[in-house]
């Protein structure tokens, strides 16, 4: 949720009910400063902020968040073992970003008080290993002893029942928020999202960091590039810098790197976050309902 997710849509998120994450991955230390100080006045609910364990300035970041006195930290993308006693010593409760079950346990292991299990269909950088939600969540909640939160393709009410079914204790939605109109992705972002097809999007730059691409102008750059044999480095080189800002903070659709989950194909509509918290919630409950009385 880089460039997607910050102060107002994650305390419009709590202020529904949910569990708005502020996702720090795109912000420079003083820039995280102040979306905590805005998300701290605009909710008394508790929020959470996203934070890369490999991001250049994670010291500061961390530093910040434990100022501001921040109850939840979602790590990822790093070895939980660097930071989750130091964020618990204050009071911090940490919660580590997986895509299989061999890191479930490391980070288990690690101490974080519960992990986030996502699948392959997940927007933005995923894993390696290509496991769907619907096999990850029963294979991580096998072996775990804490709370699992399932995240990939879930962006409904049955779907969210399905994790739950799954073994999952709380699911983590991202691009139906980017749809929201409190999310800081570009209009014109959130016009492309609504207007994404089954099949638009696809997992590139594997050899780097794998990440799920919208097909666009730079999708299409980087797949000739890799079927050509293009080197990691190559592929660092035509990734540059500042090109998912490009895309998703300022609506550049043909050259922008536009990351967004499979479950975009069902995303019809920009709503406020208020609203897609409670037809996601209501829909739960309805299906849920309905299959008691199965």
């Amino acid at each position: 949720m880089v460039w997607c997710s910050g102060w107002k849509l994650a305390s419009a998120v709590s202020n529904a009910g949910g569990l708005g994450i502020i996702g720090a991955g795109s912000m420079y230390p003083e820039i995280l400063k102040e979306h905590l100080q805005k998300c701290k006045s605009a909710t008394n609910k508790p929020f959470a902020v996203n934070l890369p364990l490999l991001y250049p300035n994670i010291e500061e970041h961390i530093a910040s968040i434990i100022e501001a006195k921040v109850p939840i930290v979602f790590t990822s993308a790093g070895n939980p073992n660097t930071w989750t006693s130091h964020l618990q010593s204050h009071g911090i409760k940490v919660v580590h970003v997986v895509s299989s079950s061999k890191f479930a346990m490391k980070s288990e292991t690690a101490g974080v008080d519960a992990i986030v299990a996502e699948g392959f269909e997940a927007g933005g950088h995923n894993g390696r290993e290509e496991t769907t939600t619907m096999c990850l969540i029963p294979a991580v909640c096998q072996h775990a002893h804490i709370p699992v939160i399932a995240a990939g393709g879930i962006a409904s009410g049955k779907a969210m029942l399905a994790a739950f079914a799954l073994g999952a204790e709380g699911v983590q939605i991202g691009s139906r928020f980017v749809a929201s109109q409190e999310s800081s992705a570009h209009i014109k972002y959130k016009e492309a999202l609504i207007r994404t097809k089954e099949g638009d999007t696809e997992i590139r730059l594997k050899s780097v960091t794998p990440v799920r691409l919208l097909k666009n102008n730079f999708y299409q750059q980087v797949k000739a590039a890799e079927e050509s044999g293009a080197s990691p480095e190559e592929l660092k080189q035509l990734l540059g810098k500042g090109r998912a800002k490009r895309g998703m903070f300022e609506g550049e659709l043909d050259n922008g790197e536009l990351e967004i989950g499979q479950v975009s194909a069902h995303i019809n509509s920009i709503l406020p976050a208020k609203e897609i918290l409670n037809e996601i919630w209501q829909e739960f409950l309805f299906e849920k309902d309905r299959l008691s009385k199965c």
